[in-house]
């Protein structure tokens, strides 16, 4: 048996139960193959046309190629302070380069700043062969960590992004992908806000050109072959809001950046992230049957945030739905219930209230107690919940 409990919305905002919702208008069409807007806080999709169709990355690839490297940096296989032996097929490469050369020695970090600043594809392919002992075992990773991180309609066949095939993802995919490489490896993304990177006395710019219109910009990637056309990945910060937009697919550089800002504009007009409760916050405190303790805190695991239209917060409530009757013992982390986010009626997210703390069981005559205490409650239709 479940029992309602009703919490209104936990902010410092009026109460409006009949709220106008907001006007939002229809979303920007833009001259692209694939274009996609995300609430990187929760993963809203705002905005999206033929986001899951499979298109050539070209050098977004190389988002993948530095997640890969971050990572191995993190299990301490690699170092940022490794010395990478250039090999003559890294040095060959044709397209964006760092210019490095042939059996030369350059440092990992060296190496990062070229793939994410330069879009060098000479670095790419050395950073794959001192990582993997070849491009190819490389490859091997990076469609491992696709598939670890949910990329279904992604296959990579190099470290470059350079034209094959059998290469291939999707915007969606990509923007899966950005978020992760934001959230795991935070100092690391810091490097695709660099705009300049000085290599070999030659000093090469980031193509992102938004990271000089836009100083809420932090990153990303951009990417250009004949086959892909000019794509942009781009991150921006406002007000706590972090979006992610991916567009795939323009005829020429100065187009995928004013459509990237389009997809920018309308989301941080019209929409905004609101976080309402945090995880292992005590959102109430419930009665304990035949327990060590009387009462146990109930929460969340996580933290609960929500992408609505901006101005709609006065239409936001939450709901607890917690069991009837909850009897020790309870274990950290027990399920007890469900918090329902709702707004207008609709549910926006039902995630699970757990116990915060763990309650043995009392002994005998304690837990006889409270078998009467309780049946003289439901006697008189007290309630179990109550402390």
């Amino acid at each position: 048996m479940c029992r309602l409990l009703t919490l209104f919305f936990i902010l410092a905002i009026p109460c409006t139960l009949f709220a106008a919702p907001p006007i939002i208008p229809a979303p920007p069409q833009l001259a692209a193959q694939g274009y996609l807007l995300i609430d990187a806080a929760t993963g809203t999709v705002l905005v999206e046309h033929n986001s899951k169709q499979r298109l050539p990355p070209a050098s977004l690839t190389k988002i993948m190629t530095s997640f890969v490297a971050a990572s191995e940096i993190e299990r301490g296989t690699a170092s940022l302070k490794d010395s990478v032996n250039v090999s003559v097929k890294a040095w060959r490469m044709e397209g964006s380069r760092m210019f490095i050369q042939e059996s030369t020695r350059v440092l990992v970090q060296d190496l990062l700043r070229g793939i994410v600043v330069q879009s060098g594809n000479d670095a790419s392919v050395a950073l794959a062969e001192h990582l993997a002992g070849s491009e190819e075992a490389f490859v091997n990773i990076m469609n491992q960590q696709a598939s670890r991180l949910g990329m279904v309609d992604t296959n990579f066949a190099n470290s470059t992004g350079l034209p094959d095939e059998n290469h291939y993802t999707t915007a969606s995919d990509l923007a899966r992908l950005t978020v992760a490489l934001i959230e795991k490896y935070p100092e690391h993304y810091k490097l695709y806000s660099e705009k300049y990177f000085t290599y070999n006395n030659i000093r090469q710019p980031n193509r992102n050109s938004l990271l000089w219109r836009d100083n809420t910009v932090d990153g990303v990637k951009t990417g250009h072959t004949d086959a892909a056309g000019y794509c942009l990945i781009a991150s921006a910060v406002r007000d706590g809001m972090r979006l992610v937009s991916v567009v795939m697919g323009t005829q020429s550089e100065e187009a995928r950046s004013t459509e990237s800002q389009k997809l920018m504009t309308y989301g941080f007009r019209y929409f905004e992230t609101v976080s309402l409760y945090s995880g292992n916050e005590t959102l109430k405190k419930v009665r304990v049957w035949g327990g060590s303790h009387s009462s146990i805190n109930v929460g969340l695991v996580n933290d609960v945030v929500v992408t609505i239209g901006r101005g709609a917060r006065d239409s936001l409530a939450a709901h607890m739905d917690i069991t009837n009757e909850i009897y020790a013992p309870l274990s950290e982390g027990q399920e007890l219930g469900i918090l329902s986010v709702k707004m207008n009626e609709e549910v926006l997210l039902s995630p699970k209230l757990v116990a915060l703390n763990a309650v043995e069981q009392a002994g005998f005559f304690s837990r006889a107690w409270d078998e009467i205490e309780l049946f003289f409650l439901k006697l008189f239709d007290g309630d179990p919940l109550e402390i």
